[in-house]
């Protein structure tokens, strides 16, 4: 017999445990190598460092703050309900204080963050 999978996943964002992150803290959620997306909620408390992604898309979305998005060279000015789509192999950062829901697409792997 069967077993039935639940095709939906919950999570709640302000319960995960916090991690550090190159541009402050991250809660993330629905981290599995095997899903489609992850979520993370991030407080962005100190400018990042300028990185980019093989393989991963991303999807920004500005909470509360402001400051700007550098993308390839370009600042982007944002704030509250801003949203940024962030293609493979685009140079990017956050800078300023802000806290904002990033989607990565597939689901965030560190392997796929790139310094170089």
């Amino acid at each position: 017999m069967k077993t039935a999978t639940k095709r939906f996943s919950v999570a709640q964002l302000d319960e995960i445990d916090a991690t550090e992150c190159p541009c402050g803290t991250a809660r993330r959620a629905f981290g599995d190598s095997d899903e489609v997306a992850s979520v993370h909620l991030v407080n962005i408390s100190r400018d990042a460092v300028s990185h980019y992604h093989k393989l991963m898309h991303e999807v920004y979305v500005v909470l509360e703050g402001e400051g700007f998005i550098e993308l390839d060279d370009e600042k982007i000015p944002v704030k509250p309900m801003t949203a940024v789509l962030i293609k493979p192999g685009c140079r990017h950062r956050a800078v300023g204080e802000m806290k904002i829901i990033n989607m990565p697409m597939p689901a965030f792997d560190p392997k796929d963050e790139w310094f170089d």
